[in-house]
């Protein structure tokens, strides 16, 4: 089993990852800065778990990743590390610059230092840095068509050009140092462990509390959804299978409108807990579209099934089903992040 340093594992996508890594028996040294998106409470399962070790840091202090590097030896390195959420982008991108640009970079000069020092060894032989990364990074796509691995580059929020450059930066690290790199880009993700300020957990919780359920624009804008499971298998696969240098594209096969997700979600409240009098779907509102909002992104991910044998195992369904199951059943993980105390938790308050 691998010794694996994962960046940004108290977040969501990193946080199921970890949990499905330490429960695999790798050892996995989790460094997450434990920025507001950071959640402990995500990783209670493996809190005590001797396969799983945290550390609070920044992927940018390379005198920590350096340490950590030479202490723990690991076989792989997967980033997850990144700000994620467009609005705050458009807010305040330069956090997303720091973070997504500046950080991965120095995440970058640390592995190559590192896989440098090992020589010609089977450990430089196998050892991977995994880049995790946004389908957002293509663009905006018409009605039809989806995207490559091949697919120019035309990002249209601070979110996305930070990842873009993040992507740019790998690709170069390869190819000029030789280090060996992969990159996955994926769609929508959805699932346990979600922030609430993303739009599932968000409907989630406006719903039962009353509140409107605000839809961006005319709702239409088309995203393809992955359940995070699946996409975590994706990671595990490529990591394992992968070429080194290539982009592998995850996809969840499920396009949906905004204004449909948001409708399924009702209907599933709905017949779990109704209301006394009327139905979720009466709670919708259209509001004020986001600025620049891409019309619609959908993956190809041709390439991962064909090389390494990968498929979701969930369809929306299915997925949508599960993940609402498991916000009703986790009031408690919720609450802490809507009260603020999953981050006194951190600061041991």
């Amino acid at each position: 089993m691998a010794t694996i340093l994962v960046t940004g594992g108290a977040g969501f996508i990193g946080g199921n990852f970890v949990l499905q890594a330490v429960h695999a028996g790798h050892k996995v040294i989790n460094l997450d800065k434990l920025t507001y998106a950071g959640n402990l409470a995500t990783l209670s399962s493996v809190a005590n778990h001797p396969g799983h070790r945290l550390v609070e840091g920044d992927i940018g202090d390379r005198i920590l990743v350096a340490r950590l590097l030479k202490e723990h030896q690991p076989q792989a390195i997967i980033n997850f590390a990144a700000e994620s959420h467009v609005d705050r982008s458009i807010d305040g991108p330069a956090a997303f610059i720091e973070t997504n640009v500046v950080g991965t970079l120095g995440l970058l000069e640390c592995a190559r230092d590192y896989w440098r020092a090992m020589g010609d060894t089977p450990h430089a032989a196998s050892f991977r840095f995994l880049h995790v990364s946004t389908d957002e990074v293509y663009g905006s796509l018409g009605a039809e068509g989806r995207f490559h691995e091949t697919t120019p580059y035309a990002p249209n929020s601070p979110y996305s050009a930070s990842k873009a450059a993040s992507d740019h930066l790998v690709r170069a690290f390869h190819h000029t140092y030789g280090l060996p790199t992969l990159t996955t880009n994926c769609s929508n993700n959805y699932g346990p462990y979600q922030f609430p300020e993303k739009l599932i957990p968000l409907v989630i919780q406006k719903a039962l509390k009353g509140e409107l359920l605000p839809v961006y624009g005319d709702g239409l804008n088309v995203r393809d959804w992955l359940f995070v499971e699946d996409h975590c298998e994706a990671i595990a696969r490529v990591l394992a299978g992968g070429r080194p240098g290539e982009t592998y594209n995850v996809g969840g096969d499920s396009e949906r409108t905004n204004i449909d997700v948001v409708r399924t979600i009702c209907e599933l409240l709905d017949a779990r807990v109704p209301k006394a009098k009327g139905t979720y779907a009466d709670q919708i509102t259209f509001v004020r579209d986001r600025p620049g909002h891409d019309r619609r992104y959908a993956i190809d991910a041709s390439k991962l099934r064909g090389e390494l044998g990968w498929q979701p195992r969930h369809d929306f369904v299915t997925g949508m089903r599960r993940t609402v199951d498991w916000y009703l059943a986790n009031e408690a993980w919720v609450a802490g992040i809507l009260n603020g105390s999953y981050r006194l938790e951190r600061l041991g308050q």
